[in-house]
């Protein structure tokens, strides 16, 4: 791909709602062109993260979930090479800047297991929780969180949809859109 082709696809990675006023928006979406600009989103995104923050995961498998964690971790001072999906053990801790509380859902289908394992203590707790497969949460989901949907568009393509729910996440949009 020519120097020319790069800089035209940066350029259409302006989200697609450029006109919207801000106090109507909850939701907005753009394409991320790489895995690169997957990780920048993250990036921007953990320089805003404080205590109680719960970001909600949406996407098929290998849409870009963890990649996210990932960028947001690093972020956040964690090592990104720490960062697995915790897919078997339902939840993973990793301390930096903030606690990162990273569920991963994949593996429940029953609401109450989730109820068991004490969730809801950790998306208000002291740190940031992130939650992969946050559909599977059904109503336990918080009222209150940032959702973001990861779709493939192709094999780098992906289609993220940010989503606000509750008017501390209104802010995250703004700060998304503006950087």
């Amino acid at each position: 791909m020519g120097a020319g082709k790069k800089a035209f696809l940066r350029k259409k990675v302006t989200p697609i709602f450029n006109k919207i006023p801000l106090e109507i928006m909850n939701s907005f979406e753009f394409i991320s062109y790489s895995e690169k600009e997957t990780v920048a989103l993250g990036a921007r995104l953990a320089k805003h993260l404080a205590v109680s923050d719960i970001v909600a995961l949406f996407g098929d498998l290998g849409s870009g979930k963890t990649t996210l964690v990932k960028a947001m971790a690093k972020g956040l001072k964690i090592k990104p090479n720490k960062i697995c999906s915790p897919t078997f053990v339902l939840m993973n801790i990793y301390d930096g800047r903030l606690p990162v509380y990273h569920f991963d859902f994949y593996r429940l289908d029953d609401v109450q297991e989730m109820n068991l394992i004490g969730c809801h203590e950790f998306f208000y707790g002291d740190g940031v929780c992130v939650i992969e497969w946050a559909e599977r949460l059904g109503k336990l989901m918080p009222k209150e969180y940032l959702g973001i949907k990861l779709q493939h568009q192709n094999i780098n393509e992906r289609r993220i949809q940010c989503t606000a729910h509750g008017k501390r996440y209104q802010k995250f949009l703004e700060i998304l859109q503006n950087q």
